[in-house]
């Protein structure tokens, strides 16, 4: 028998280990399927999602001397969509689900749903990275006369101008938006001495303690950590009427289960599905890429 005191480390292999809190790893919330015009494939109508869009017609001056006699045809287009479905598989043990953390278990249909939702998002970050237009350029800071081009060309394009109640959104990889910052942030100061106004009011002082998100000739600044950079270091966004991309969705995301005694001594699988698709209107016309270097910030 050993002489001294009793203390957690002469008892350790009777204390348990007790697991009093679990998280999931954060991942960035996406914003794209907040930010595009979100349509329902209703049951019964079909697998494809279809919309028309009818051709202009012009009016003629008429005289007293005019006889009107110059008809002229309509034209449509149509639009469609076809909304896919994806999926999670997981499957979990009854020794697992009774004996694992019941802070740990909590979590676990949450992992599925936010891989959902990330794949939806960065769907949308592949509908930017799809326009006919790229504005911006590998390697160079975003800037905000990039934003402004892409803004007026999606209101003043002489083809199909976007409808003026439609929000125009710019949506990049924050990264890219710190340039925004920098800018906006500099304006103020003398080019050559590197002295201005003391950031305590005006955009400059918002942007210095909050980050800009506000708008640029317009366009509403979004943040997507979900935006990939390759390995050149360069990342992709974009500038978009709400009424380019079009995200159709088909049935709500719902869960199938399977029990599978055979497994493990018993075991539960989990089918996680969502069904919806993106498509872009009036393709060139509404929607911009912007292309930019995305190098972390260091200062």
């Amino acid at each position: 028998m050993a002489a001294g005191n009793t203390v957690t480390d002469s008892l350790a292999d009777s204390i348990p280990t007790m697991i009093a809190s679990a998280r999931i790893v954060r991942e960035f919330a996406g914003v794209m399927p907040n930010l595009v015009d979100r349509q329902r494939l209703d049951e019964n109508t079909g697998t494809i999602w279809n919309e028309v869009s009818m051709a202009k017609l012009t009016a003629q001056a008429v005289t007293e001397s005019t006889e009107l006699d110059n008809p002229q045809q309509m034209e449509d287009t149509l639009f469609s969509i076809t909304p896919t479905v994806i999926g999670v598989h997981t499957v979990i043990t009854d020794r697992v689900a009774l004996r694992i953390s019941a802070n740990a278990y909590a979590q676990t249909g949450s992992l599925a749903q936010n891989a959902i939702e990330r794949k939806k998002d960065l769907d949308g970050i592949t509908a930017l990275d799809g326009a006919t237009t790229s504005l911006g350029t590998a390697g160079q800071p975003l800037n905000s006369g990039e934003i402004a081009a892409a803004a007026y060309n999606i209101t003043s394009n002489t083809t199909e101008p976007a409808p003026a109640s439609a929000p125009i959104h710019a949506v990049h990889h924050g990264f890219c938006l710190k340039d925004i910052d920098d800018e906006l942030i500099n304006a103020g100061l003398d080019t050559t001495t590197g002295e201005g106004a003391p950031l305590t009011v005006g955009v400059a002082a918002e942007t210095y303690q909050n980050r800009y998100r506000g708008t640029i000739a317009g366009a509403r600044l979004y943040e997507d950590g979900n935006i990939p950079i390759n390995s050149e270091v360069d990342a992709k966004g974009g500038v978009f009427s709400q009424m380019a991309l079009v995200l159709v969705e088909g049935r709500s995301p719902y869960v199938e289960t399977k029990r599978l005694p055979e497994l493990g001594g018993g075991a539960t699988a989990l089918y996680h599905y969502d069904e919806y698709a993106y498509g872009e209107r009036s393709s060139g016309n509404w929607l911009y890429e912007l292309q930019n270097d995305a190098t972390a910030p260091t200062s």
